[in-house]
């Protein structure tokens, strides 16, 4: 027999407040592409990736699974009243710039463009040389 808990919480959904102008952040990494598009404060209106369309393997890293994973996030913006975006791109993957054009074509106009994909500026310490 299964045990019914009287304590279950219920949990109330954030509501986002969705505003014309908002940030599309886009992280392109080797094996996966994931599209997240926010307000000005940064909360989430809508997110995608190549994973969550149905993509596998190494057909995740292709700029077709970041197109696919581009319209179905900025569909859901658009129909909440995303009009504006600016793009923060981050990563070296495949995707990016069709990402950025799907986005565009949805029916967003994109503002500007930002690369922040972190760089070394020394690396990390070599070690120590070997004794033989």
């Amino acid at each position: 027999m299964a045990k019914t808990s009287k304590t279950s919480k219920t949990t109330k959904k954030r509501v986002v407040k969705v505003d014309t102008m908002g940030k599309a952040f886009i992280n392109a990494s080797f094996n996966n592409i994931i599209v997240t598009l926010a307000n000005n404060d940064g909360q989430v209106i809508s997110w995608s990736s190549a994973g969550k369309m149905g993509f596998r393997g190494s057909k995740k890293n292709t700029p077709y699974a970041a197109q696919t994973a581009a319209e179905d996030c900025s569909k859901v913006a658009f129909d909440l009243g995303l009009r504006k975006v600016k793009v923060y791109v981050k990563g070296p993957g495949a995707g990016r710039e069709s990402a950025i054009r799907t986005i565009h074509s949805a029916g967003i106009e994109v503002i500007e463009i930002n690369d922040i994909t972190p760089l070394p500026h020394n690396g990390c310490r070599p070690p120590k040389r070997r004794r033989v």
